[in-house]
């Protein structure tokens, strides 16, 4: 008795009307899903930064922030950028730091603000950049961790989504920077 009922249905009109919607939507599904990997991996994506080492210019609390990728493969960023980095420490784990200086370049840091006014100077190595956060007193950068290689650089961050009071651009906010 339901085996019957099963194939009316099969057989009905709805079903077939149905059927055809469903192959209409799925393609277009798939290649919005392939544009939007396409778009996140390659030209832009979002981010959220939270902590206390970019305190002041992102907040404490979290900003999400839009990134673009095309500076690095490009290899157009500059001193004093905000930068999305792959930790060199936590693999999975994405840092927002301000790109302090390039391969070549000298800097002079802070080895531990807190306690000590005690600075060293480094000339960053081929292929490597030195980030630090705003805030010095709470940053786990590359006074810890020393130069990070460009390879684990994943984009630049330019704009601030959230929260909406302080929406905008990121690029009036370019740190003072140490460079020799």
């Amino acid at each position: 008795m339901a085996s019957r009922y099963i194939r009316e249905f099969l057989a009905s009109e709805a079903f077939k009307k149905a059927g055809r919607e469903v192959s209409d939507v799925v393609p277009r599904l798939v290649k919005f899903l392939c544009c939007l990997q396409v778009t996140k991996t390659h030209l832009f994506t979002v981010t959220l930064s939270y902590g206390p080492s970019m305190l002041p210019t992102l907040g404490l609390a979290g900003n999400l922030c839009l990134a673009e990728r095309i500076s690095t493969r490009f290899e157009k960023l500059g001193v004093g950028d905000i930068v999305l980095v792959q930790s060199p420490e936590v693999p999975w784990k994405f840092m927002t730091k301000r790109l302090k200086a390039m391969e070549g370049q000298s800097v002079t840091y802070f080895v531990d603000p807190k306690n000590s006014d005690k600075s060293e100077t480094i000339v960053v190595p081929k292929g490597h950049v030195w980030i630090e956060g705003d805030n010095i007193y709470e940053s786990n950068d590359s006074r810890k961790f020393g130069p990070v290689p460009y390879g684990l650089l994943q984009g630049r961050v330019f704009w601030r989504i959230w929260p909406p009071k302080d929406f905008g651009s990121l690029a009036q906010n370019k740190g003072k920077d140490s460079v020799s």
